[in-house]
Parts: C-alpha cells; structure tokens; sequence
C-alpha cells in the first residue's frame, strides 16, 4: 500500500508523545512493508528541520514539512469567539500553503490510504475527496473535546471557564461532522472508541493503541532508593495544570514527612513554568534533556498527577516500559488496562498520592515489583511491530 500522513506537528525529535505515536507509526507501517510519506506543518512551536531527521529514519519514510504560522492571535481569537462557530484550535491550523502542497502531492501520485493525525486537519478533506479516491482515515489520539471540558471543569476563573466550556462544544461539532465525513476511524484507546461510537460513529473501525519500539529501550537498572520524577511539556495546559495542583495540595505536606525526598523535572519550557514560581524546596528542574530513556532510569518513579486530558498518555507507557513505578490519577490512566497496586498506583486526592508515596519509599522492593509488572505489561501490549501489522491488515481489508 502507499499511505499518506498528514500531520499538524512534524513528528520529530519524538520527545513528546504525539511526535513519539504518529513517527512509530510510520515507521512501523514501512517496516510492514508499506510505502509512506508524511507531510507535515512545521510550526514555530514544534520547528524542525528535516534535512536534520536521522538518515535511517528518512530511508523509511518520505517527510515534507511546510513551515506554517499557528502561534495564538489574540485578535483573531476574540474575533472567532464571538462571530464564529468554529473552534479557534483548529482554524489556526487552516493553511493555503499547507493545501497547496498537499494538492501538488497527490496530483503526482496515488495513494491508498490517506491517514489525519488529529481533528484539525478536517479541512482537507474537500480536496481528497476531489482529488483522490484514497480512503480517508482518522488516527484520533483523543477525544479532543473532552480535553476541554475537563479543563473548564478544572479551572477556578470563570471567564476561562466559559470560554473553555464553548471550545469543548465547538470541537465535540466539529468531531462528529469529522467522523461523518471519514471512510475509517483509527482511535487510540476502546475507552475512546466508545465515546466516537456516542457521536454517531458509522465507518469502519479500528482501536490502534500507541505502539513503542520496544528493542530500542534500554534495559533498566533495578531501583535503590526512590527519588521522584516528572517528565512532559510544561507548555501545554493539562500538565501545568497537574502540577499546580501536586505542588499546591501535596509537596509540602509530603516534604514534612520526608525532608530527603527529591523531584526530579525535564521538559520543554520547563525552566518558563518555573520562572513565575517562588523557589520549590527539593525540586531539580533540568530542563529539556538530550535523552529521556537515560533520564527516566536514573530515578525510580513516576509523578503523573493529570487532571484533564484523553486518549493514553505514551510518556506513562515509556515509564512503565522502563521498569519504573508510576503513581497517576484514574485520568493518567485512562485507555490503559492496569491493575493499581501490580503495576501502577493509582490516586484522585492528595491524600492518596501521599500514601502512594509514603508506601513506595518506605518499600523500593514494592516498587521494583510494581516496574517489573508494569514493563511486562507495556511489552505483551504495546509493542508497535504488532499493532502496526494489526493496522496494515485492517487497512488492506478495506480497500477490497
């Protein structure tokens, strides 16, 4: 088959777990024996340049990143609140140029299947169905509306509130118009399938978890001692907000009872999220590292204290993956079939995160138990070679 991404984010470095999802993807599609090409927005948030993706990676896959302006305008969001129907998250990402290069691509070649990562690329479609007779997936990586809700839920200023209330609506409209207007749907999780099926779901479907390259992860060290660690972008609302509460409701009462502790943070614009902060007793803050694989094994477990957000968290399976005990919220876990307590820690209030937390340190053998299941776990489930073919295969029986 010839497949053809088309993404919002150019998916490299895979340092974040949609970059990590969609270039698995990819790659796992050609080492099926598929022909891919993805194109991509290269946008000044996520920029980089192709020509410094790894040969080995290019050999695989064929990428074209059309550098696109999607920064937030504050003019043109007040104007889209209140004269426009349509959530401003996706028509930021509405691009001629972007169009323009997806046209020229398939008027020079046929494709059998042409895959969007995301909601947001809903406004090309026009052009496919015009220009292509390729079948039109939807990888949904979430249920994006509900990212929203959850965070209008979460949020104490009721002007954001409201306005976060109308961007979840907007984006639960533009979904279901989405998934009327597909030939396939490829959610992440069953929990998603579900909530699609809610909308209205009719094309044929398929629930394609995110896959890990799992011979390429290192082979973890056993755990002495428990230090903490937190790794994702701390430029995106739901994780900022997470650790606002973990800090608010749960350090310093956890600091009182355990003055050795430490927590370890990387990630982008991690030293931003802190700059605004007053000094944090026991919080290492290092940045965007070189190496997460390297960084998540030098310490022993895994803060992931979600609040708002959808599909599976991959940066939760690369822990797990790497032996590594991971306490989360019912929310970090979702999509995942875990058992709390054999191989993640599962905790909705501070007090339970503490006890989580007090549990592990006293016990680091509890803790190793706890990575060991959860490595097992993320190997028999998640292993991308498999759910790659699982996906060619489904793709191969609908184009018959």
């Amino acid at each position: 088959m010839n497949i053809l991404l088309l993404t919002n984010k150019i998916p490299y470095p895979p340092k974040d777990g949609g970059a990590i999802a969609t270039l698995n993807m990819a790659t796992g599609l050609s080492d099926s024996g598929h022909q891919v090409n993805v194109l991509a927005m290269n946008t000044s948030k996520h920029f980089f340049s192709p020509d410094q993706i790894p040969e080995q990676i290019r050999k695989k896959i064929t990428i074209a990143a059309i550098h696109i302006q999607t920064r937030i305008q504050w003019p043109m969001l007040i104007w889209n609140f209140l004269f426009s129907g349509k959530p401003y998250n996706a028509v930021r990402f509405q691009s001629k140029l972007f169009l323009d290069r997806l046209n020229d691509l398939i008027s020079k070649e046929n494709f059998d299947i042409i895959q969007l990562e995301g909601p947001y690329l809903y406004y090309c479609i026009p052009l496919l169905r015009q220009k292509t007779s390729a079948k039109i997936s939807l990888r949904a990586h979430n249920l994006e509306h509900e990212i929203w809700e959850r965070r209008a839920h979460q949020t104490k200023n009721p002007v954001i509130r409201h306005y976060f209330k109308i961007l979840s609506d907007r984006i639960l409209r533009l979904e279901k118009s989405l998934i009327g207007n597909i030939d396939l749907l490829v959610p992440i999780s069953e929990r998603d399938m579900e909530g699609y099926r809610k909308m209205g779901l009719s094309c044929s479907s398929l629930v394609c978890p995110a896959g890990l390259d799992i011979r390429s992860y290192p082979v973890p060290p056993p755990i002495i001692g428990i230090s903490l660690f937190y790794i994702g972008a701390l430029d995106w609302g739901p994780n900022t907000e997470g650790l606002d509460w973990f800090f608010d409701h749960i350090w310093n009462r956890l600091l009182v009872l355990h003055p050795e502790v430490t927590f370890h943070i990387a990630g982008r614009n991690s030293h931003y999220y802190f700059s605004s902060k007053k000094e944090i007793m026991n919080v290492i803050v290092e940045g965007e590292v070189e190496d997460a694989h390297t960084f998540i094994i030098s310490h022993s477990v895994m803060i992931v204290p979600l609040l708002s957000g959808s599909g599976i968290r991959v940066k939760v399976l690369e822990g797990m993956l790497l032996g590594r005990a991971v306490i989360t919220t019912s929310c970090g876990a979702e999509g995942l079939s875990v058992t709390h307590k054999k191989n993640i820690m599962i905790g909705n209030t501070a007090d339970e995160f503490i006890e989580h937390i007090n549990t592990l340190i006293a016990s680091p053998d509890m803790a190793s138990a706890i990575g060991s299941e959860a490595s097992r776990y993320v190997k028999e489930n998640f292993d991308n070679l498999v759910i790659t073919k699982k996906l060619a295969d489904f793709y191969k029986d609908n184009l018959i």
